[in-house]
């Protein structure tokens, strides 16, 4: 059969049914009254014609679907694409299952029916081919880490700093507060313990023992004695020629002004600490009111020391005064002084006055010194009690 082997058929079978119509037309015109041998005669050939364009038809039909069967058996299987999904989030499935939904799509895809129209005419042999999934871009392809917080460094472990090498407790005693309690603040201010000896019946010597207290600090009454030079000791001051009774009134007066008190110590008293029987009588009164006595050491003479171990008392004097000189310089060698006693008994007691600014000022400037060398500030009730412990360095 030839390329156009059905078009041409349905021609032939029209070009033999036109001849015969036209024959049967003439035959018509001629003699409206032939036989009837030719009348069956027509009759036969339309009927031939139907059947011949019947089975014509049936031909086309029959032939169309043995090229298309021939032709796919050539082509092999349609290659169909697999969709592409959807781009994945940050959120999407892991790596793994991208992989398989793509794997799935290109099984999908070779199973697909064939549609039922004729495809293009391809050479006999045409390789098969194979499913190929659609390129993605990398970051579809790999597995996209779900993101996570940052991980704080690991801090770097440095030898700790050595605790510097244990030298001795510093007492700094603040004396005659209760004048100015601008005087007073800067001291108050300053870190770890400090001392304070406020003196009774001044303006400001109820107020200024409230914030001593209130800034927890140690506070003394600064018992005005009788000196030898015969100065005014200041109001609520005890003497010589006092009795013990009288005595024992006037610091129990001062000490409702000012207490409670940790202890007390002498203003000037150069005369009265002198004196065994005045000494008798105000240590009897601080051994009673629980109290610790300090002596200043305002003179060699003193007797307080002795007065005191002969009835069974402990007291504590005075190492060095440190603003005896306006001076920084002065100050600071003072305050050097006081350290090396500290190292060799242990403690110092320092004694300096609230109306020393300059004072205040070295001393804020020292303290960081003196913890990194192994000082601690500490109170007269711990040294005389022993109850300074490692917590009190660098408070």
């Amino acid at each position: 059969m030839t390329k156009d082997g059905v078009p041409g058929t349905l021609n032939t079978v029209k070009s033999v049914g036109e001849k015969t119509r036209r024959k049967a037309k003439r035959s018509r015109g001629k003699s409206r009254g032939s036989s009837m041998g030719d009348s069956a005669r027509a009759a036969i050939l339309s009927a031939a014609f139907v059947c011949v364009a019947i089975i014509a038809s049936l031909l086309v039909v029959v032939i169309s679907d043995s090229r298309k069967k021939d032709d796919l058996s050539r082509i092999g299987p349609a290659v169909i694409p697999p969709a592409v999904p959807a781009e994945p989030s940050l959120e999407s499935p892991e790596a793994g299952d991208v992989r398989d939904s793509e794997t799935e799509g290109a099984a999908a895809a070779s199973q697909a029916t064939v549609p039922e129209t004729a495809p293009e005419k391809v050479p006999d042999k045409v390789p098969q081919k194979r499913a190929v999934p659609v390129p993605r871009r990398e970051v579809e392809s790999k597995r996209i880490p779900a993101a996570s917080p940052a991980r704080p460094k690991a801090p770097v472990e440095r030898d700790p700093k050595p605790a510097p090498k244990r030298r001795g407790e510093l007492v700094f005693v603040i004396d005659d507060a209760g004048n100015n309690l601008r005087q007073l603040e800067p001291f108050l201010a300053l870190p770890g313990q400090v001392s304070v000896a406020v003196l009774p019946g001044l303006p400001h010597s109820a107020e200024a023992a409230r914030m001593v207290r209130a800034a927890g600090k140690e506070l003394l009454l600064h018992q005005p004695m009788e000196s030898v030079g015969g100065q005014n000791p200041g109001p609520g001051a005890i003497g010589v020629g006092m009795s013990a009774a009288e005595i024992r009134s006037v610091l129990e007066r001062n000490l409702a002004e000012i207490g409670p008190v940790a202890g007390m110590n002498n203003h000037q008293g150069s005369l009265v600490t002198a004196d065994a029987d005045a000494m008798e009588s105000v240590l009897a009164f601080c051994r009673d009111k629980g109290i610790f006595f300090l002596d200043s050491r305002t003179t060699a003479d003193t007797v307080s020391g002795a007065v005191a171990a002969k009835n069974g008392i402990r007291i504590r004097e005075r190492d060095v005064f440190v603003d005896n000189i306006q001076d920084r310089a002065a100050m600071i060698r003072f305050v050097e002084e006081g350290l090396q006693k500290a190292e060799k008994k242990g403690a110092a007691v320092m004694i300096g006055h609230a109306w020393s600014a300059e004072l205040a000022s070295t001393l804020r400037e020292l303290y960081p010194e003196l913890i990194e060398q192994g000082f601690s500030l500490s109170t007269i009730a711990k040294i005389m009690m022993g109850t300074v412990d490692d917590e009190d360095f660098g408070d």
